[in-house]
């Protein structure tokens, strides 16, 4: 069978840094073939080399097998290859409908606009996709899940043969990356040919039909997926066993307390954030964790909690004190550190030197005389680097450069640079490598048994259930449930989600155990 494309050894270098050393690769007509890896193992390398995005010093790049020459993104889109990259690549300013026809439609210039055409057209892919949404809602104003479903809309209206998926579930919940699942196997069955990239493990040994395992540059092999286990793709990718640590959690703190709340929401609503009567504890020491399908409310919680859309109605306490958070600047004060689920575009800045975005939320502290210490700043970053195991060149190399899990690493020390009593953390694996997410959870364990208090959002079930000492549902905008870690279970979690299973939320409620 000849594939749908094809690369023949490949390489790639960056500045005498070998990305990629001679790998071969190809993906067949009605296959979904996994490319798998940890951050810096080179599979972005070789999706910009498929796409045409950069062009290899070394090998041949085929569709059908026919060698492309000179590829670049225009005649690849053209040959059929579709890449939905994990950063949405939708322009903010226009609409759902306008982002839907950008690169789909061609005509003359002057050419009067069939709207009612384009809207049907939108309104068709969405729905192929099994997502609704406004279709004049600008596309900067949606959360990462509903822009990434736009974007593989707009592959499937391109009529692609080979789509390109990098990490598409990272922004989606359980519900949303079944959807999706199923929507690639539709689209195997038509023949079509997916590359599969994903951290997560458990998606990959359902989905795929062979994976590919790549280690520093390097393809260590290419496998049916019925001839591999997880541990062994663990094993090819980091060469050793890792251990992820998500064994149950034993609460070892009564976080009912009122008097060890670090936090205690009572009946908090806010109508800018679509979100009503919440009320919730979070104790010294203790991680609760917040499920619930996208727009369920969890992240405009987090966003309310930390000032930057104040609540309008309930009552919020830290350390049993009320107060009121109107600013993220009042929410530091107060002894809040928020670590948001798009760490690239509000997590860390990119161009900016680790040692200067460790800082960035306690310059008043690191400050001399109105002027910031710098020797101070980087004996910060470099014990912060030291404690977190950062891997990086040097404290003064850019953010942007190190792998997704460091960059997460550099968000959490920022904010614990700042001694917080309660740190929110939003999505904080998403998108990192199988390796910096074990390591990732070990430092939220540590951080709780020193006493930290930590509102752990995630789309990830295995996650919450492995890391978190209670677990709160949300559905819209409202908390509709809170089990003990003892009682939860996937089931529970995603019933209370979609709302199939009706629960009296006494422990949310004045005087409960919430």
């Amino acid at each position: 069978m000849t594939p749908l494309l094809s690369l023949s050894d490949i390489a790639v270098a960056f500045g005498g840094v070998q990305a990629v050393r001679g790998v071969s690769f190809d993906v067949r007509p009605g296959e979904v073939h996994a490319l798998v890896g940890e951050n810096g193992a080179g599979k972005s390398t070789l999706i910009r080399v498929m796409t045409g995005a950069i062009r290899a010093d070394t090998g041949t790049v085929s569709i059908g097998g026919q060698p492309v020459e000179r590829p670049d993104p225009t005649r690849m889109r053209s040959l059929g290859v579709a890449p939905i990259y994990q950063q949405p690549a939708l322009l903010p300013d226009l609409s759902v409908v306008e982002n839907l026809a950008f690169g789909l439609e061609h005509g003359r210039a002057f050419r009067r606009i069939d709207w009612t055409a384009r809207r049907a057209r939108a309104t068709e892919l969405l729905t192929r996709v099994g997502i609704a949404l406004d279709l004049d809602r600008p596309a900067g104003t949606l959360r990462m899940a509903e822009q990434q479903m736009v974007e593989i809309a707009r592959a499937l209206g391109t009529q692609a043969k080979v789509l390109l998926l990098d990490e598409p579930t990272a922004a989606l919940t359980d519900v949303e990356a079944a959807r999706l699942f199923t929507l690639v196997r539709a689209l195997r069955a038509d023949g079509v040919g997916c590359v599969y990239i994903s951290h997560r493990l458990e998606e990959v040994m359902a989905l795929a039909d062979r994976v590919s395992v790549l280690r520093d540059g390097r393809l260590m092999a290419t496998l049916p997926i019925a001839e591999v286990t997880r541990d062994g793709m663990v094993r090819l990718m980091v060469g050793r066993d890792v251990d992820m640590g998500l064994g149950l959690v034993k609460p070892t703190r009564d976080a009912s307390d009122a008097s060890r709340s670090v936090l205690a929401l009572h009946d908090v609503s806010s109508a800018a954030a679509r979100i009503a009567g919440v009320s919730l504890r979070v104790g010294a020491g203790e991680i609760v964790g917040l499920a619930g399908l996208v727009g369920a409310g969890r992240t405009e919680l987090a966003r309310v909690l930390f000032g930057l859309t104040p609540a309008d109605g309930g009552t919020i306490a830290i350390d049993g004190r009320t107060c009121i958070i109107r600013t993220p600047t009042d929410a530091v004060r107060l002894g809040i550190g928020y670590v948001p689920e798009d760490r690239r575009q509000h997590g860390v800045i990119g161009a900016m030197s680790v040692a200067a975005n460790t800082a960035l939320a306690s310059l008043d502290r690191l400050a001399r005389f109105g002027l910031l210490d710098r020797a101070a700043e980087r004996r910060e970053a470099q014990r912060f680097v030291g404690e977190f195991a950062i891997r990086t060149p040097s404290i003064e190399a850019a953010v942007g450069t190190l792998s997704g899990g460091n960059q997460q690493k550099v968000a959490l020390a920022r904010w614990l640079a700042t001694t917080p009593r309660l740190l929110i953390l939003d999505e904080p694996t998403q998108g990192v490598d199988i390796g910096a997410k074990a390591e990732i959870h070990r430092l939220i364990r540590t951080l709780a048994a020193d006493g930290l208090a930590i509102l752990l959002i995630s789309s990830e079930l295995t996650e919450l259930l492995g890391l978190a000492h209670r677990i709160g549902v949300m559905r819209g905008g409202r908390l509709v449930g809170l089990l003990d870690h003892a009682d939860a279970t996937e089931e529970r979690l995603m019933s209370l989600a979609l709302g199939h299973t009706p629960m009296a939320m006494a422990a949310a409620r004045p005087g409960g155990q919430a």
